[in-house]
């Protein structure tokens, strides 16, 4: 019995390393995102700890004292929750709504082009954006919508329209995030939904034809269900960083007259936790609003597999 046992862990073992073996050079392109996810993902994962401690430098990560969930119910109970929950929530919103559908959108009109040079060179134009730190980007809208010579808001008031100051103004503050969003980085989303276009048989747009279809019942009977399962993942993958509406950026174009609708959970974690130096605090709101996400992947893959997708798991 026990050289039988023997045997077999003997031969799974040789089976394992024949098969590592075998694939060593797949194994090696995979070992690098393995590391950096491992390294910058599951390790900083102890350090959730300190958000149910008062952590003290001086004594350390382990010796400092537990105190439960004493900085949830501080910020539970704190005034300013709900009004970075709303503007969270509302730029989430925002963005689901207005930014997740253009990819989607792009990469179909990129699809229907048929002159190979001009679909390549939209690609390129649309693309090209996403590489433009958000620094960049937020001094272009400031040279371009400043209410001190600003090239569009002079446009503006030479048409006589009068001046707006967008960059002060609450009602244009979530307007200009989410448009900015779009420009910066609906070009790059197209990338997987193209991708998964190239994967559609001709031969379904070829029998339609037959069957007297235009282009627009093609794309909706053949082109959008092929990217159907896609969008669902996305969606679902979107979801789990419902509540990051972009620290950098929001943080760039927040300023004493529109903080009452944009300051949101990151920025507010940046003040507290590395302007005042507050690191248990500013972690209990971190892995709120970490969890907030993970509920929301649950729940979306769920309701995935009810309506026949197959979710992210």
């Amino acid at each position: 019995m026990a050289n039988g046992t023997a045997n077999s862990l003997s031969h799974k073992a040789s089976l394992f390393w024949s098969r590592l073996i075998k694939g060593r050079y797949l194994y090696m392109m995979v070992t690098p995102g393995l590391l950096y996810f491992a390294i910058f993902k599951y390790l900083p994962m102890w350090g959730v700890m300190i958000s149910f401690k008062d952590y003290l430098p001086y004594r350390g990560f382990w010796n400092s004292p537990w105190v439960g969930f004493k900085h949830f119910d501080r910020f539970f109970h704190d005034p300013v929750f709900w009004l970075l929950l709303k503007n969270t929530f509302v730029l989430a919103i925002y963005n689901i709504v207005f930014f997740f559908p253009i990819p989607i959108l792009i990469a179909l009109m990129l699809n229907e082009l048929r002159v190979e040079w001009f679909k390549r060179y939209i690609q390129t134009a649309v693309y090209i954006p996403h590489f433009v730190s958000w620094v960049v980007v937020v001094g272009m809208v400031y040279t371009f919508f400043s209410s001190e010579g600003g090239i569009f808001t002079n446009m503006l008031v030479n048409a006589g329209f009068g001046k707006i100051n967008f960059l002060m103004s609450n009602d244009w503050f979530r307007p200009m995030i989410i448009l900015e969003v779009i420009w910066k980085e609906s070009g790059w989303g197209t990338i997987i939904f193209l991708a998964a276009l190239s994967g559609v048989d001709p031969t379904l747009y070829e029998a339609a034809k037959m069957d007297g279809a235009g282009r627009m019942r093609q794309l909706w009977h053949i082109t959008l269900p092929a990217i159907r399962s896609t969008i669902v993942i996305l969606f679902i993958l979107r979801l789990g960083s419902f509540l990051d509406t972009g620290f950098e950026q929001v943080f760039l174009m927040l300023n004493s007259t529109n903080r009452e609708v944009g300051e949101v959970f990151d920025t507010y974690v940046y003040v507290n936790g590395v302007q005042q130096g507050q690191f248990s605090f500013s972690t209990a709101v971190g892995l709120f609003k970490s969890l907030v996400g993970l509920c929301l992947v649950l729940a979306a893959n769920k309701a995935a597999k009810k309506i026949g997708e197959q979710g992210v798991y």
